[in-house]
């Protein structure tokens, strides 16, 4: 008797996280429209989390801008805000026309968004666009903004890509508490092919190849140190990875860039997520 009360008691536990589980992973965590209190803490991967105590990117619009501010997808641990601004105010001291033009963050308490990202869930991601226009935008501009490719086929567009962009994404990849990178392709190639053999290129590593990133790159950082419950990415290969793992990509269409479409969370979401959801 005590050894079937005791699976009885595990299966209902076992339930339970189950159920808790998916209930996080079903929830429209959009709904949710602010952070929750405590300490600042990276739950999970960036592809099945949450995030507590979230900080809001307030613009700064001299030195940034924070696009499509009705998402309200402008959150992130402190850790990703104060990148922005250390970002944004090493462009602006380097003579990087701007301001910089801040897209998706994560949401007040991070988990799956509807649409747009699979990613994005637990505070360490930010797209950051290459457009760097030379006055700050209106605010119709803002809640509507214009994307410019910076790919054109399988090339970088000479007409957009400049300089600028090249040493925004080379200040931002050399920061020490991002963790890597996605950009297109085509733009890690042009980096690749303009940093002097010799020198240093270990920050090249962190730029990865992925589908679209043509108008954006997506930054990623590492797990802050007040974050246990952080799942940490893979390392990524030695070396720049300007070579075979480049090469790769060249048959591979990745530009344009697909439409975006509902997301469909595959992975459950960790336990506490379901503990962030409900407290509504």
């Amino acid at each position: 008797m005590q050894v079937q009360a005791r699976l009885l008691a595990l299966f209902v536990l076992l339930l339970g996280t189950g159920a808790a589980a998916a209930e996080s992973g079903r929830g429209d965590w959009s709904k949710v429209g602010v952070p929750a209190n405590g300490p600042a803490s990276v739950i999970g991967s960036p592809a099945a989390g949450c995030l507590k105590g979230a900080v809001a990117l307030d613009e700064d619009e001299h030195a940034f801008q924070v696009l499509r501010p009705q998402r309200n997808r402008n959150w992130g641990h402190p850790a990703t805000i104060r990148f922005v601004k250390e970002l944004a105010q090493a462009a602006k001291g380097e003579g990087i026309a701007g301001p910089l033009l801040i897209g998706d963050l994560a949401q007040p308490r991070g988990g799956p968004m509807p649409v747009g990202h699979g990613s994005h869930q637990n505070g360490l991601d930010v797209d950051i666009w290459f457009r760097l226009p030379p006055k700050p935008l209106s605010r119709a501009e803002i809640e509507a903004p214009k994307p410019v490719s910076m790919v054109y086929g399988t090339e970088i567009d000479a007409d957009h890509w400049t300089p600028a962009q090249a040493r925004l994404l080379e200040l931002a990849a050399r920061a020490p508490q991002v963790d890597r990178i996605f950009v297109n392709p085509a733009i890690k190639q042009a980096m690749c092919r303009a940093t002097p053999v010799g020198g240093d290129r270990d920050w090249l590593r962190k730029l990865r190849p992925w589908w679209g990133h043509d108008e954006h790159f997506h930054v990623r950082l590492a797990c802050p140190a007040d974050s246990p419950d952080c799942e940490r990415q893979k390392p990524m290969p030695d070396g720049d990875g300007c070579g075979e793992e480049l090469a790769s990509w060249s048959s591979r269409p990745t530009w344009p860039a697909p439409s975006p479409k509902p997301h469909h969370q595959s992975r459950p979401l960790p336990e506490a997520c379901a503990g962030l959801f409900r407290k509504g």
